[in-house]
């Protein structure tokens, strides 16, 4: 249901897709219950919502991973869209929240912070790999960042052979993975200067400030 004033199309999901590969999927059908990909199989369907508290508050009651949001966001920065893979029998299994303000440099930056349980594929496909895991350098040799999950610094990996106009780090927070892509590659800035702290919005409720839809969540 759409909070006060909003109108209800703002909390649908768009389309399910692959989120390994953003391709269609195939509906449940009475042979089998679960979502299907021609190219990777049986998958948790994936599909984005636009930035409002509606979208907020869908996804921080469905989800079974973290939400993941930077607070305080640092400064110009607002939210700019979600992203969640699963259904009502699987819960959500995969999270994405999507950011945008100011880079570095000229311009804008945009970043996604991904949690995941292992094999969904999430934040390899928006890293442009291959996936569905960020390989055997993440928690090899020492942290190339660090962020603040409830108290605690976490590291986080440059995850290599990502394309040239992003780039993307990876590490485990709760058990789940978690992922850092930023465009463009010299927006992680924010995770190796910054040192952010993030916060699980599953147990929080605060007035987030929201900005236009991501152009990153549906083009990766």
């Amino acid at each position: 249901m759409a909070a006060p004033g909003e109108a209800p199309w703002m909390v649908v999901r768009a389309a399910p897709t692959c989120p390994r590969c953003f391709g269609p999927v195939q509906e449940p059908s009475a042979w089998s219950s679960a979502w299907r990909c021609p190219r990777h199989g049986d998958v948790p369907p994936y599909g984005t919502r636009p930035p409002s508290p509606a979208s907020l508050t869908s996804i921080r009651q469905s989800a079974t991973v973290p939400v993941w949001l930077p607070w305080p966001l640092p400064a110009g920065w607002l939210v700019t869209g979600f992203g969640e893979a699963g259904d009502e029998r699987s819960g959500v299994r995969g999270s994405v929240v999507a950011l945008s303000g100011p880079s570095i440099t000229h311009g804008p930056a945009d970043l996604l912070l991904v949690a995941e349980e292992p094999g969904v594929g999430l934040g390899a496909a928006y890293a442009g790999l291959p996936g569905p895991d960020p390989g055997e350098g993440v928690g090899a040799g020492p942290p190339h960042a660090k962020v603040n999950v409830n108290g605690h610094p976490t590291p986080l990996w440059c995850v290599p052979d990502v394309p040239g106009d992003r780039a993307a780090y990876a590490g485990e927070a709760l058990g789940r993975w978690l992922w850092a892509i930023a465009w463009p590659p010299d927006a992680g800035w924010l995770l190796v200067l910054a040192q952010l702290a993030l916060a699980d919005f599953r147990d929080v409720e605060w007035d987030v400030p929201f900005g236009a839809l991501s152009p990153r969540l549906v083009a990766a």
